[in-house]
């Protein structure tokens, strides 16, 4: 693998010499899956799922879905289970698949959902929570839009973005040997003194192969503490398997993980500050 540092500042230099042309064509055999089927507990929010909460007078999971349409991206899953109908109200009269997820198991076993009901002909799909409406502001597309690039040149089973916070309490920590090369993704309640030092962060955002999906998908392990399946185990997989994992680190980049009420008020000032 290779000096993932170097090679994002190299695509972004590509990206900002073409942006004032164009933007990085994103193949049509891609789609994005949007997970919002959680109960989002911490929202307080008893009569709807907390994706159909307000940022800037439209719907947290609008923002994200108008996100994909922006890169281009026409075939959208939206996978719902808490309040669904919620869900789907809110996003009422779009052109989007619904895929419902009977019992609440995880991300993990949401994608599995989407994958299986996902159209012939997808190579790859962004996965994104619908709870992040920040990360998916306009500002943003030339970040994502390399991720795809990079996805794309290297053939990698998996690419997902990371960030650096200042205050990383609660994130899943990106684990790097000396040479910089991915090992893990440690959740916090997992994670070592040491480790819970470390400041880049997983925010949330993959983009997988679908050959890749389909056969380590059924291989996912239930968490022993949860009894849930996580899509970041899915990194795991590829790295234990030895398929092709990369990043792009997006540094300090404009993001703002939405989970109660308090974190939705924050994320509101970051985006009027935009």
């Amino acid at each position: 693998m290779r000096n993932l540092r170097r090679d994002y500042h190299h695509w972004v230099r590509i990206s900002n010499e073409k942006k004032n042309n164009m933007h990085i064509q994103i193949k049509k055999n891609v789609a994005a899956v949007i997970l919002a089927a959680g109960k989002g507990k911490r929202m307080q929010l008893e009569d709807r799922n907390k994706v159909t909460a307000h940022l800037a007078n439209k719907p947290l999971i609008q923002h994200t879905v108008d996100f994909m349409h922006s890169l281009g991206i026409e075939t959208i899953l939206v996978v719902v289970g808490h309040r669904k109908e919620s869900v789907m109200e809110s996003l009422d009269g779009q052109n989007i698949i619904f895929v419902e997820q009977q019992e609440q198991l995880g991300t993990g076993h949401a994608l599995q959902c989407a994958v299986n009901e996902m159209p012939e002909g997808i190579s790859d799909i962004l996965v994104a929570y619908g709870d992040d409406a920040v990360l998916y502001a306009e500002k943003n597309i030339s970040v994502i839009e390399n991720l795809f690039f990079l996805h794309e040149q290297k053939s990698n089973a998996v690419t997902f973005l990371t960030l650096e916070q200042k205050n990383p309490y609660g994130l899943g920590r990106i684990i790097r040997d000396k040479q910089e090369h991915i090992q893990a993704i440690i959740e916090e309640k997992d994670a070592t003194d040491e480790q819970k030092m470390i400041k880049e962060i997983n925010p949330g955002c993959f983009v997988f192969s679908v050959s890749f999906l389909r056969k380590f998908l059924p291989q996912l392990r239930k968490s022993s503490v949860t009894g849930e399946y996580y899509v970041t185990s899915l990194i795991d997989l590829a790295i234990e398997h030895h398929e092709r994992v990369d990043t792009i680190q997006g540094g300090s980049l404009f993001w703002r993980g939405v989970n109660t009420k308090e974190e939705l008020q924050a994320a509101e000032k970051l985006y009027n500050n935009k």
